[in-house]
């Protein structure tokens, strides 16, 4: 009987230690790059957030992408509504407006140096920042 248990509770604990090594992670978020390269040729996504707190700004007022395909991941996880519109060398586009949420951007832009702010009431103000392509 004694050895059925320590079988037992051998198999029980190799059980165990494989759910653990297999569950590992799940814990802690992996941080995203504030830029990727889509591969094969799909362009750059930058990421962009608003403050969660409500505060009228972004998490950054600099990005850098190369030349070609930008897309801009904003977040918005605020009460306050945002979008994220960029302009400069001929450019004016704006993205959805977002409460609560995420959209994207998709510019093709030439290098250069270009404004991306919140346009929604007086909120470019404080949430402005400077897109430098290259």
């Amino acid at each position: 009987m004694t050895r059925r248990v320590l079988v037992l509770l051998f198999a029980v604990l190799a059980v165990a230690l494989g759910v653990a090594a297999c569950g590992g992670g799940d814990d802690e978020e992996a941080e995203e790059p504030a830029a990727t390269d889509g591969g094969g040729g799909g362009g750059t996504t930058l990421e962009l957030a608003a403050d969660p707190g409500g505060a009228l700004e972004f998490d950054t007022s600099e990005l850098t992408a190369p030349a070609g395909e930008v897309t801009i991941h904003l977040t918005n996880e605020s009460s306050l509504p945002h979008n994220v519109e960029v302009e400069g060398n001929g450019v004016e586009e704006v993205s959805e407006t977002i409460t609560g949420s995420d959209t994207t951007l998709t510019l093709t832009l030439e290098a250069g140096e270009y404004e991306f702010y919140c346009a929604v009431g007086n909120h470019r103000e404080t949430m402005n920042g400077t897109l430098t392509v290259e």
